[in-house]
């Protein structure tokens, strides 16, 4: 008996259906052939852009015009000197315009344009000397690369104090900056400190009394957006009309748990423990924490060690009294990431000067340590890794033959230097830090030595 034609073709529906699951099935269980393939990759050399620095410019007078209390103006030009290593190119200076300087001459940038695919190894310094009725000192501070973020570690918002903020953009794109003030009540974001524009090639000034109005030890935030800048703090302060010195300070080394200056001068002793001529000024920006602040006489000595508590976002004053005169580095251990700045004073008479000095990188395999014009200049290097070091030194800007320096372990060793010239410093040993320093009669300055910027590394474009 034969089946109807319907049925015959549902039965057979039925079994190609159930073979094509079968099949399926298998298919699932059974590993497929695989195909890898390597993606394509083109390595490409970034150009090299030009190095680019800013100095703090001239020193800034407030209040000289009687008809206008609150204007600013040119008190003593500097002395530039500027280098790049082995001549690897010319470094030009630039001057960028002072909008906020009455009559103001303007500010020296640096320029060095790179060979081949290598950014030019670039570094200046400028110093500046005056004996005025309203300032008087001996300032030398480092031209500093653009950032996006600095930390002002100087300065005051006291009565007495004519400190400035100064903001330099050597770039061709305007920036836009932003200040946040650390003070006694925490972290303040002041109106005068926002929005701030610092169009491409010039440099603003703005008084610290607007931003930080009766802070004794403020601490600034440069945060810019667009364009990177440099930032600075001129300091000056009258004692009952009488001028107490004058400085020129650059940034110092972002938020660390360590924190190292490699060399400050003691003229004189003491007065006592608590009414001394040094201090050290410390913020915990983001958490509180326990530091140790470790003074250690250069050239051999025991160290002196101070225990204290970091509130967060709050800065600290630490006075560090009772040390005889010399030369002494300064090492701050903290459980949480710090900024750092440390003042130093000549004494409080009519003829004394103080100096803010910056805490110092560590340095990589080269880098150049420019000398500025001034009394008394010591390069001064310090190795914070567990194996003593031999760095190298090479005058003129590395064409001289290099000098072996002995760096113990923890320790620091003096270089001579002369005053207008560059040295290359080289070194295979991490935790190699250095600062130059100047010592004299009325005079006080230093500065750290900062690492050369590497060659760019190759970018790799991986073809999907």
């Amino acid at each position: 008996m034969s089946l109807p034609r319907t049925t015959a073709r549902l039965i057979a529906g039925a079994a190609v259906t159930a073979a094509c699951l079968i099949g399926a099935a298998a298919a699932v269980a059974v590993p497929w052939p695989s195909v890898e393939r390597t993606p394509l990759a083109v390595t490409a050399e970034p150009v090299a852009a030009a190095s680019l620095l800013a100095c703090a410019g001239p020193v800034l007078a407030t209040g000289r015009t009687a008809e206008a209390a609150g204007s600013v103006s040119d008190a003593a030009a500097p002395q530039v000197v500027a280098a790049t290593v082995d001549g690897q190119s010319d470094a030009t200076m630039r001057r960028l315009a002072a909008p906020d300087v009455q009559g103001g001459a303007g500010v020296d940038a640096i320029v060095a344009i790179p060979t081949g695919r290598e950014s030019a190894e670039v570094a200046g310094a400028e110093s500046s000397s005056l004996a005025d009725d309203d300032l008087r000192g001996f300032t030398a501070s480092a031209c500093g690369t653009p950032r996006m973020v600095s930390w002002l570690v100087a300065g005051s918002g006291q009565t007495g104090a004519s400190d400035l903020v100064l903001l330099a953009n050597p770039g061709d794109v305007a920036a836009r900056v932003d200040l946040t003030v650390f003070g006694a009540s925490g972290e303040t974001r002041p109106a005068a400190g926002s929005g701030i524009v610092v169009g491409p090639g010039t440099q603003r000034v703005l008084s610290m009394a607007a931003l930080a109005l009766g802070e004794e030890s403020p601490i600034i935030r440069v945060d810019a957006s667009e364009a990177p800048v440099t930032a600075a703090v001129q300091s000056s302060i009258t004692r009952t009309l009488i001028p107490g010195g004058v400085d020129q300070t650059g940034a110092t080394v972002d938020p660390a748990p360590t924190q190292v200056f490699p060399a400050f001068t003691v003229a004189g002793a003491s007065v006592s423990d608590t009414d001394g001529t040094t201090s050290l000024r410390l913020l915990a920006p983001t958490g509180g924490g326990e530091a140790t602040v470790t003074v250690t006489p250069v050239g051999g000595g025991a160290p002196t060690t101070s225990e204290v508590a970091l509130s967060a976002g709050q800065p600290l004053e630490l006075q560090l009294g009772g040390l005889a005169a010399g030369t002494y580095s300064l090492r701050v251990d903290a459980a949480v990431p710090v900024v750092a700045g440390l003042w130093e004073a000549t004494g409080y008479g009519a003829a004394d000067d103080f100096a803010w000095y910056a805490a110092s990188p560590e340095l990589g395999a080269r880098s150049v340590a420019v000398v500025a014009e001034g009394p008394g200049a010591v390069l001064t290097i310090t190795n914070d890794g567990p194996d003593d070091a031999v760095v190298t030194t090479s005058a003129g800007a590395g064409a001289d033959e290099p000098v072996d320096v002995a760096v113990p372990s923890g320790g620091a060793a003096q270089v001579a230097v002369a005053a207008g010239e560059a040295y290359v410093i080289g070194t295979t040993t991490p935790g190699i830090r250095a600062s130059v320093t100047y010592a004299g009669a009325g005079a006080l300055a230093g500065y750290p030595v900062a690492p050369s910027d590497a060659a760019a590394a190759d970018v790799v474009v991986y073809v999907q």
